[in-house]
């Protein structure tokens, strides 16, 4: 008898699930995919944050913005404000 439930080899075939019954290789096989997935997220990770490491991020510490804050604070009137900014291009 061939495939299915057949008893050729003492019990050992493949069940309902595709999985072979009657061992341990359906636990192991399960358990070899889940470390697969594991570790393709792992690496998932790792290569995300290798890429994104060398990203710089911007502050927005430009000279209009600095100018901006120092007009806010109060630091220069209004004339200075419109003076500076001019002179920066901005």
């Amino acid at each position: 008898m061939m495939g299915g439930y057949g008893n050729m080899m003492g019990g050992w075939g493949y069940g309902p699930n595709g999985f072979v019954s009657g061992s341990w290789w359906g636990l192991i096989g399960m358990l070899l995919e889940g470390l697969f997935w594991v570790g393709l997220v792992v690496l998932a990770v790792y290569l995300f944050r290798r890429w994104t490491a060398g990203a710089p991020i911007k502050t927005g510490t430009t000279a209009l913005n600095i100018l901006n804050e120092r007009f806010a604070r109060g630091e220069i009137t209004a004339e200075e404000f419109k003076r500076m900014k001019q002179e920066i291009g901005g």
